[in-house]
């Protein structure tokens, strides 16, 4: 009679054969990696560590699979990125000379825009991925900068102009004090006028809206005058936050004249840092490498 309760074991054998083999290729991977470092060889680095990617940007494979061994290094990737930015940063300082580096951690680098005064954190770099990760909101003003040439027009000067506008009126409300002094005596002086007529039954009520409408133009007097007296303070405040504004366009217009220069327009910018990776891999491989951080 079977034994229903004996559960299917493996053979003892195969699975040993199994192992051993899984055991070689992920020692054979990192053997790999080891002579790719030892002997400098970023570009081998770059397709043990992403494989697919490597496949399908470089060797325009159709079909490609992760190799599940890359998993071995995910906790040594700092070191590894430290190890590739060598090459990497001045490869980069060739193609995008207004771009500077800042290692923040190893293997962690910040990117500033120009080496003026006041210039901008940018973004960060990925050195795994051989790819810049740009500031939303910084690289969207400088995209915005671009597209505003047309009409004319830097990044700020909409919000300069309210701005200066808001300070015109201000201004003209400071200047225009004494007009309202009189103005203002002169409804005092009627309002009294108003309020020692005498008058009978019928005519109470027109007196008392004629009364009301006094105060009340005397009140938006009162107003403005408040609004007057705060006007220096505003003006100040304004003038501020006009010369950050532009300051921040000339910086900005720093960054255009920098990408101008180089690249000829912001579109061939754009698809310059698009095709990085492709393009640093075939760097690496018409230069077998030979390129060192000063």
């Amino acid at each position: 009679m079977v034994d229903t309760n004996q559960f299917s074991l493996s053979d003892h054998k195969q699975t040993k054969t199994v192992l051993a083999n899984a055991l070689t290729n992920k020692i054979k991977y990192l053997q790999t990696l080891e002579e790719a470092i030892a002997a400098d060889d970023d570009r081998l680095v770059y397709q043990l560590i992403d494989g697919s990617r490597y496949a399908k940007e470089i060797t325009r494979a159709r079909h490609s699979s992760v190799d599940e061994n890359e998993k071995l290094i995910y906790d040594i990737h700092p070191e590894v990125s430290d190890f590739l930015s060598n090459k990497l940063i001045a490869y980069l300082r060739e193609v995008f000379p207004f771009f500077y580096f800042e290692e923040t951690a190893v293997g962690q680098f910040q990117i500033y825009f120009g080496n003026w005064w006041g210039r901008r954190v940018f973004g960060t770099l990925d050195v795994l991925k051989v790819k810049f990760d740009f500031d939303e909101v910084e690289y969207g003003k400088l995209s915005k900068s671009f597209a505003l040439e047309a009409s004319n027009k830097r990044l700020n000067s909409d919000k300069i102009k309210q701005i200066s506008e808001e300070s015109d009126r201000l201004q003209d409300l400071i200047d225009q004090q004494g007009e309202r002094d009189a103005q203002k005596e002169k409804l005092r002086e009627e309002m009294k006028r108003t309020s020692q007529e005498r008058s009978g039954f019928w005519k109470a009520a027109e007196q008392k809206e004629a009364k009301q409408k006094l105060v009340s133009e005397l009140t938006k007097l009162a107003e403005l005058d408040e609004e007057a007296n705060n006007a220096y303070k505003k003006i100040h405040a304004n003038e501020e936050k006009v010369l950050a504004l532009s300051k921040e366009d000339t910086l900005i217009g720093y960054e255009k004249q920098s990408i101008v220069a180089k690249f000829g327009s912001f579109a061939t910018f754009e698809d310059k840092v698009a095709s990085l990776y492709r393009d640093y891999i075939a760097d690496l491989i018409a230069t077998k490498g030979v390129r060192a951080h000063d």
